[in-house]
């Protein structure tokens, strides 16, 4: 009865053209056959098929099947379907073709409904149904009808087939059913490699790494040999679990089942080393191995770079070069990082020279990567002209270009560069957005700093909690603390991770709220959440800006003795710049002594503010000495020293730093500000008179002069 209700008329589906095939009475079927795989074209394939309705074959099972195979291998899948549904009693081989055909093509419903029409015409599947129809279910995630067809090929007796077995394997690891999943395997007749290899890489592939281990203990038990696919399989599951000691365990497995000298275990091997950070054992591993290929050596120049060895990388490329092997871009990529690191620009440009001359840098990742270098070793423009010589920039180039900028305070060329951005019509994402933000903070912009953040709510960005800490602390340093501790609470207490908190710590530290600092920590401390060596430096911020030189003592001990973190020079340079502004000069100066690492400029600059204050002249002028020594291009440090000299009346040595600055031409770069009114932001410098209503601000400014002179005029009568 269901096949009553079908067209019997195929000629209106397929229009007939004889313009290439001339009419002829008689053709084998095995000619018109080979006709059909020689089709390149669907009108070519529409003509030998209306050839082969006129020749009155277009019932014949072997054929159609061909056909219907024909036009889904062309994409043609409705008019396979029509096909199909004009045959009056599809045979078994045609059934099995269709749902082959549907599979293929994705229509995993539509393959299931063939199947149960298959059924409800009383037709028994084979082993060639099945594979196809439990791939369909897996498709869909159906592991309930799957586990219907699971039954009924069990009682047909299919489930000893090695192929069906491996579809059902391939079922339920995608569903997640791994309990069913071994279960087949335990029951499968032919456990062989092949079938181990499934469930394994089935395990890694849907992101259950630990799946793949069960079982594999017990079947080496029982004498079972793994090949490489399997190890290889085992030890990307390592390296997602984190696992090193996992990892070593393989490497004995592969030794004692003689695969040392199979070259893909080896590279296995050599980047689960690598990305585990053991970087010993894959140098151990790397320096065994009889043949080394270029993958090998590119995974130990980038395993170098990534974890800050750069001189070990470059090293990797020097030897790689004497044993004549060939560089490709994925050697240049972490040989350029690894130069990014040192900021040896000489090196820079030799690689990038080396890059042009064997035309490694086809890919725009070397570019991006060059960008990278050139702005860390302060060379912008040869950045500049990379980036403009791109012609098929993606979001890394631009978001590269803009950091670049911003990490060396031109900050409105990354504002341009990101105007630029947009209007080129290129996705913001949330690299770009953590880029982009330090520059409308160094500039004020607070309503440029909410426009971004709407656009990152918009697009969903603010979901991740580096871009939500970016905006909390481009809000606190705009002023907004209220607007910063907004989005820290907004955020679930499970999702605030370690740079969240201390975002927060620090935000009130800089605007002297130590109350909220200390209540934070506590909180932190409740939390579970392990401290790192910023909290502490927030903490002891906030006691530097409140003064509080009993807490910055305790905090500065608890770091060390509780927590076994050694103190950074930026923890030095709080605890003198704490001592210092408390008039505790002599504290300062015993605890700069002590120091294990030698004080920089970040410890000398406190303590000399600290003696200027305190008139402390003489370690004053220590303190400027070791600054100009280690800063010789700051003209900020020759001035401070030379007004120390007048100060102590030795015009000598003031005129010699007066005649240095003048020498060297350096000059001290003037104090500067910003105001943002209306989403416009103003530029002030020292004395400054561009502004086309300077004389009403000026005069403004007298008035606010003369009013607090005033004001301390009348304290000043009240205390006497």
């Amino acid at each position: 009865m269901l096949r009553a209700q079908r067209p019997r008329n195929p000629l209106n589906f397929f229009p007939l053209k004889f313009l290439c095939f001339p009419v002829i009475q008689t053709k084998p079927f095995s000619t018109i056959s080979s006709l059909f795989n020689l089709c390149k074209k669907p009108h070519h394939l529409q003509q030998i098929h209306a050839r082969f309705i006129l020749h009155g074959l277009h019932q014949n099972q072997t054929l159609s099947s061909k056909l219907i195979d024909s036009y889904a291998n062309l994409g043609l899948l409705n008019l396979s379907q029509k096909l199909f549904d004009s045959i009056a009693n599809p045979s078994l081989l045609l059934y099995n073709t269709n749902i082959r055909s549907l599979v293929n093509s994705g229509e995993y419903k539509g393959a299931l409904l063939v199947y149960r029409e298959m059924v409800m015409q009383g037709m028994y599947p084979d082993e060639e149904t099945y594979p196809f129809v439990l791939r369909a279910c897996s498709g869909l995630l159906d592991t309930e009808f799957g586990k219907r067809v699971h039954g009924c090929l069990v009682k047909l007796g299919f489930d000893s087939f090695g192929v069906i077995g491996d579809a059902l394997v391939e079922l339920y690891w995608g569903c997640g059913e791994f309990e069913n999943e071994y279960q087949v395997f335990d029951k499968k007749s032919v456990k062989d490699s092949n079938h181990w290899d499934m469930s394994i890489f089935g395990s890694f592939q849907s992101g259950h790494a630990e799946g793949s281990f069960p079982g594999f203990g017990e079947k080496r038990m029982e004498n079972f040999e793994p090949n490489a696919g399997t190890i290889i399989s085992l030890l990307r599951s390592s390296v997602d679990l984190g696992s090193l000691d996992t990892g070593r365990a393989l490497h004995c497995v592969v030794l004692v089942s003689n695969l040392g000298q199979d070259l893909s275990v080896n590279t296995a091997l050599l980047s689960m080393y690598s990305k585990l950070g053991s970087l010993g054992y894959a140098s151990l591993l790397f320096e065994k191995m009889p043949e080394k290929d270029c993958v090998m050596w590119n995974i130990m120049i980038s395993a170098c770079s990534q974890h800050r060895k750069p001189k070990e990388s470059l090293e990797r490329l020097r030897c790689m070069a004497i044993y004549g092997v060939r560089a490709d871009l994925f050697t240049a990529i972490p040989a350029i990082s690894s130069i990014r690191q040192l900021k040896f620009i000489v090196w820079g440009k030799e690689i990038h020279a080396h890059v042009m001359r064997n035309a490694l840098d086809s890919q725009v990742s070397v570019h991006n990567s060059l960008i990278d270098m050139y702005c860390e070793c302060d060379c912008l423009n040869y950045a500049q002209k990379i980036f403009d010589s791109i012609t098929e920039k993606t979001g890394v180039s631009w978001s590269s270009m803009i950091k670049g900028y911003v990490t060396h305070g031109r900050n409105l060329d990354a504002l341009s560069i990101f105007s630029e951005m947009k209007l080129e019509g290129i996705g913001i994402d949330f690299v770009t957005v953590i880029n982009i933000l330090p520059a409308y903070v160094n500039l004020g912009a607070l309503e440029q700093v909410k426009h971004l953040h709407g656009y990152s709510i918009k697009f969903g960005l603010n979901s991740l909690s580096s871009v939500n800490s970016a905006f909390l602390i481009s809000y606190a340093k705009c002023g907004c603390i209220e607007m910063a501790r907004k989005l820290f609470d907004e955020e679930e207490i499970d999702g605030k991770d370690v740079i969240t908190w201390n975002s927060m710590i620090s935000a009130y530290a800089k605007h002297g709220d130590w109350s909220q600092c200390f209540e934070l920590y506590n909180q932190m401390k409740q939390s579970n959440l392990k401290l790192d060596q910023v909290t502490f430096l927030a903490l002891l911020t906030a006691c530097v800006n409140s003064g509080l030189v009993k807490e910055g003592r305790e905090f500065f001990k608890e770091m060390q003795e509780m927590y076994g973190f050694k103190p950074s020079q930026e923890h030095y340079a709080c605890m003198v710049d704490l001592f210092g502004r408390a008039g505790h000069i002599n504290e300062a100066r015993e605890l700069v002594n002590d120091m294990p690492i030698k004080p920089d400029a970040r410890v000398w600059g406190p303590l000399l503010s600290a003696c200027k204050m305190h008139s402390e002249t003489k370690l004053a002028e220590f303190a400027a000495e070791q600054l100009v020594t280690m800063e010789p291009e700051n003209a900020g440090n020759y001035v401070l020293l030379a007004n120390i000299y007048a100060a102590t009346g030795k015009w000598d040595k003031f005129a010699k730093m007066r005649r240095v600055l003048r020498e060297r031409g350096l000059k001290k770069t003037p104090g500067l500000s910003w105001l943002e009114i209306d989403g416009c932001v103003y530029e002030f410098r020292v004395a400054d008179r561009s502004h086309p209503k300077a004389n009403a601000i000026y005069a403004l400014l007298g008035i606010l002069e003369s009013e607090i002179m005033e004001d301390q005029d009348f304290h000043a009568k009240e205390v006497s």
